[in-house]
């Protein structure tokens, strides 16, 4: 996505009232999440060895930031904790978490949206092999949604914003958006459905569509692509769909085997994480991440994820943005 300049524009809050205001969801979001999904909050590693196989390597294209210890020994910082969480829920002896999560990826094209810079909610909860359907996922999206509208009413009350959010969230696979636009490309096809329904969660997001492609990329070793999605909502600032959460129900070792055959990826099988689902060492998890930033940005109607979180922007952006009344921390 390239970058878009809204005329007219001008935030509603200020820079200090906007740091007060994120502090307020941040707070509320993390309580209503933790409440909905009984979650109980644990400390995350900020690196990790790349060997283990923890740290995610998202599609597959993006390359983590790694540095050498005295010892020479190489550490990655995490990309997400998509596989280390369902690793805590056993050594910690838990049926549900949430962490702080922090990362850098520096292969991040800059935009709107998207920063070199990541902070989310990451969230994991262990399931029994019956609740591995779609009725169990649908269930859980809903309980993530209702934490979202809880703090997004909390912030319409305080700040006199409007909310113009369904109360529940519409459902619909990844072919099947593709059959209702045919003619559009993925982007276009969310935003179209979000036009409609508002709150969208797109579902069975890696396999392959009837038309040869797939919907967007994702990692063969966590989600099991029949059993997950994007929550996404519609924006009307920027005209566009907006993602706020990604999750699935994660793989077991019929799944994992099926996916890394497609992505050509069974050379991880050699990795301990692998390993220990093969093993069925690890509990069967449902999980996913919420991104802190975009949660601030979407209720507090701002243009720009820079106005929300500081990062790095190159200074012809920042110049460019400004002439628009968009602030970059």
């Amino acid at each position: 996505m390239s970058n878009i300049f809204v005329k007219n524009y001008v935030s509603t809050l200020d820079v200090v009232e906007t740091q007060k205001a994120i502090k307020l969801i941040k707070n509320s979001f993390e309580k209503n999440l933790a409440r909905n999904l009984k979650l109980a909050r644990v400390s995350a590693p900020l690196f990790v060895e790349p060997e283990t196989g923890l740290n995610d390597n998202l599609s597959g294209k993006e390359k983590a930031v790694s540095f050498n210890l005295i010892n020479n020994k190489k550490l990655e910082i995490v990309q997400s904790l998509a596989k280390w969480k369902r690793y805590a829920l056993k050594k910690y002896s838990l049926k549900g978490l949430y962490t702080d999560m922090n990362a850098i990826r520096p292969n991040e094209v800059t935009d709107n949206l998207h920063s070199l810079y990541v902070d989310q909610w990451d969230w994991e909860k262990v399931i029994t092999v019956e609740k591995r359907n779609v009725d169990y996922l649908k269930n859980i999206v809903g309980r993530i949604y209702n934490a979202f509208l809880e703090t997004y009413d909390l912030v319409c009350k305080d700040y006199k914003f409007k909310n113009n959010l369904p109360n529940e969230v519409f459902f619909i696979s990844s072919e099947d958006l593709l059959k209702k636009y045919p003619n559009l490309n993925s982007k276009d096809r969310e935003r179209e459905i979000c036009k409609e329904h508002k709150a969208v969660f797109l579902m069975n997001i890696g396999n392959k569509l009837s038309n040869g492609t797939i919907h967007d990329d994702r990692a063969a070793d966590y989600d099991d692509w029949a059993l997950n999605g994007d929550l996404l909502l519609y924006y009307p600032l920027l005209d566009m769909a907006f993602e706020i959460s990604s999750m699935g129900i994660r793989v077991n070792k019929d799944s994992l085997m099926s996916q890394l055959t497609e992505k050509n990826e069974l050379f991880k099988l050699d990795m301990p994480y692998h390993q220990s689902i093969l093993k069925d060492e690890l509990p069967l998890t449902i999980g996913g991440g919420i991104g802190q930033s975009r949660l601030c940005m979407y209720m507090l109607n701002k243009a720009h994820i820079g106005e929300v979180q500081s990062s790095y922007w190159n200074k012809e952006d920042v110049e460019e943005f400004k002439k628009y009344n968009i602030i970059l921390l």
